[in-house]
């Protein structure tokens, strides 16, 4: 079994623009589990724990993928939810672009079992977990409420396997479609 998604890549730019937004908010004292930088990402689809025999299918399912490249811009650092946030994250302007795909990564993986999202796809790149909230993190976001951290074309997608270890997960790609 692999642990797997479909991921966007962001730019070196944008990730150290978003490791310093995470060391102002490491100030604050809710506890929160941090991506490390390399590993920030926009996900496309969580895929969960596939079979190594499926592998091969969604490698080719995601290839037939017919896409052009697109600009995308990381602006505001924000919450999931105000009233429990889970996540920290920052939002993703991509026109529209990254539902479009997500859509057709829904269509060609549907076949092989892989349940469709029922929430609406919203690009975001997450730069933290909220293991335990305080109030002085909606403080320090708004500190952090007029920033933007860049922009880069999305010029392809990834299937990424996840292991979990202790010291967070690592990543590893397992197909790199570019358009």
């Amino acid at each position: 079994m692999v642990r797997a998604f479909v991921a966007l890549e962001l730019s070196d730019e944008i990730r150290v623009r978003l490791s310093k937004a995470q060391n102002l908010l490491k100030r604050c004292s809710a506890r929160m589990t941090w991506v490390e930088p390399k590993n920030i990402h926009i996900t496309v689809k969580f895929l969960g724990d596939v079979a190594d025999i499926k592998i091969p299918d969604v490698k080719t399912a995601l290839t037939s993928i017919a896409f052009k490249p697109f600009s995308i811009s990381a602006g505001t650092m924000t919450v999931n939810n105000p009233r429990r946030p889970f996540t920290v994250w920052c939002e993703i302007e991509d026109g529209g672009r990254g539902s479009d795909l997500q859509h057709l990564v829904e269509d060609v993986l549907s076949p092989f079992g892989f349940a469709r999202e029922k929430r609406r796809f919203t690009p975001h790149a997450t730069v933290a977990r909220v293991k335990r909230f305080d109030p002085s993190l909606m403080e320090a976001l708004k500190s952090l409420y007029d920033r933007t951290y860049g922009g880069c074309m999305v010029t392809g997608m990834k299937l990424k396997k996840s292991t979990l270890a202790l010291e967070g997960p690592i990543y590893e790609d397992l197909l790199e479609v570019t358009w």
